[in-house]
């Protein structure tokens, strides 16, 4: 998380409260070194982050977990990611709060694609990547309250005829 962000919440947390800079600080940190936390000019380090937590009365995770979570603009560059054809960024991305269930309901969609492009192969390994995309498909479309059975219905018939063509393929071998 960006310093200035953190000063924007922590600042935030101290006017809920309705404190001045002068009661948060205290005889632990100035109210100059909290101006500029508060502003983004100072970074506090972690014993101030937990003094702060403690005057503010806020969980520490209230202030700083927020940095592995997406942000709505985060997500939405996935969303583009899977409309621009780039799936494979989609299935990378890191799993997070906030947008899991979207996120999910993305990577369930992307996979489908990257099975159905590799699925149209007369190889064997990309045909057996197809029958894994497909697999993982199946699995993401039943996560979350954005489910989708009609995805995990295709899935299962896109495995079904690459594990056709992979019989075919190796009868052809023998």
């Amino acid at each position: 998380m960006d310093s200035v962000t953190l000063g924007k919440k922590i600042k935030e947390a101290r006017l809920k409260k309705k404190l001045t800079q002068n009661e948060v600080v205290g005889d632990f940190i100035t109210r100059n070194m909290l101006s500029q936390i508060e502003s983004g000019a100072a970074n506090p380090s972690v014993k101030t982050l937990e003094y702060l937590c403690k005057v503010l009365e806020i969980p520490p995770n209230q202030l700083i977990d927020e940095q592995t979570s997406p942000t709505a603009g985060e997500y939405a560059q996935l969303r583009d990611a899977y409309i621009k054809g780039r799936y494979e960024s989609v299935i990378d991305a890191d799993d997070a709060e906030g947008f899991t269930d979207e996120l999910d309901a993305l990577k369930a969609k992307a996979y489908m694609k990257l099975a159905e492009r590799f699925s149209l192969s007369e190889k064997a390994e990309e045909l057996q990547r197809a029958i894994e995309y497909s697999r993982r498909a199946a699995e993401e479309a039943e996560k979350g309250i954005f489910a989708d059975s009609s995805v995990k219905e295709q899935a299962q018939e896109l495995i079904k005829s690459c594990a056709a063509k992979l019989s075919e393929f190796y009868a052809k071998m023998i």
